[in-house]
């Protein structure tokens, strides 16, 4: 049988952050909604169906002017979110009924890129969770309420921590399950879920993902995703371009060979012919 890979997509947050008049997972970017990103990424991936979960409001918009518009196949429900991220989450998950994996992404992160997707479905079918994310460039200090440095930890072990955050479908639901039972409002990541309330003799592997997968949540966040987006199509355009030239010149690479093996056969043709002629014309004039 099958398995099954399902994608969550969260586009529930308010965006108080972005301090715009729209949620920032539909404020444009170099002519698209910010969510679109995420959800093309899947759509172009091995992902089996993708779950979108959105404010309840906005339900029939992201369905009508997102998912129909831009023919999402994909994406098999719109479902509404809770206030919170967790709960969100979890109400994702409710929806899904069956699958082997599920891979939970944040609709704000619109540099995600089919290389990171097949990292992590390697990864889940070998570990059963992992999370995306980087080794951190910064040092990071722990501090105190009033903001005065408690500690120092040692940076090779600090990793900044993205999405996608991916698990065996039935472990991570019965985490959140737990969690949602347990009444903890602290949950701000997937992985932090599991490592709290799942089976203990699973460990969640971290796997690199990149710098340019940033979450956008403030207005420069806005001007560099837009920035990462217009990038990433100039090189799609130069990586064509260059796919291209290479394969011109393999078939005139082909071609050349093709006619010198040619000139080469008949060369030695018309000479051999030449010798021939010659000697019965020596025959004849004897």
């Amino acid at each position: 049988m099958k398995e099954k890979i399902v994608a969550i997509v969260l586009g529930a947050g308010e965006g108080k952050r972005m301090g715009s008049g729209i949620p920032k997972q539909y404020m444009i970017i170099k002519s698209r909604p910010l969510i679109y990103y995420a959800l093309k990424a899947f759509e172009h991936s091995p992902v089996d169906e993708v779950i979108l979960v959105t404010g309840e409001d906005e339900i029939d918009y992201c369905k009508k002017y997102i998912v129909d518009k831009y023919q999402f196949e994909k994406v098999s429900r719109i479902v509404a979110g809770g206030r919170e991220r967790y709960e969100s989450v979890y109400l994702g998950l409710r929806s899904i009924g069956e699958a082997d994996y599920v891979l939970i992404h944040d609709g704000a992160r619109p540099m995600l890129n089919a290389d990171i997707i097949r990292k992590c479905i390697i990864n889940v079918r070998r570990h059963k969770a992992c999370v995306v994310g980087m080794p951190s460039k910064d040092t990071i200090k722990v501090v105190d309420n009033d903001t005065y440095a408690v500690s120092t930890p040692p940076r090779r072990k600090l990793w900044q921590v993205q999405t996608p955050q991916c698990f065996d479908f039935n472990l991570i639901y019965d985490a959140y399950q737990k969690l949602m039972d347990s009444g903890d409002t602290t949950a701000t990541d997937d992985g932090m879920v599991l490592e709290n309330y799942g089976d203990q003799r699973v460990k969640v592997k971290l796997i690199e993902g990149s710098y340019d997968n940033i979450k956008v949540t403030t207005p420069e966040d806005v001007r560099i995703a837009g920035s990462l987006v217009k990038a990433r199509k100039l090189f799609r355009f130069l990586h064509n371009v260059h796919d291209k030239i290479i394969y011109l010149q393999m078939k005139i690479a082909v071609f050349y060979k093709k006619e010198k093996i040619v000139y080469r056969f008949y060369s030695k043709y018309f000479k051999n012919n030449q010798i021939h002629f010659m000697c019965s014309d020596r025959r004849k004039s004897a």
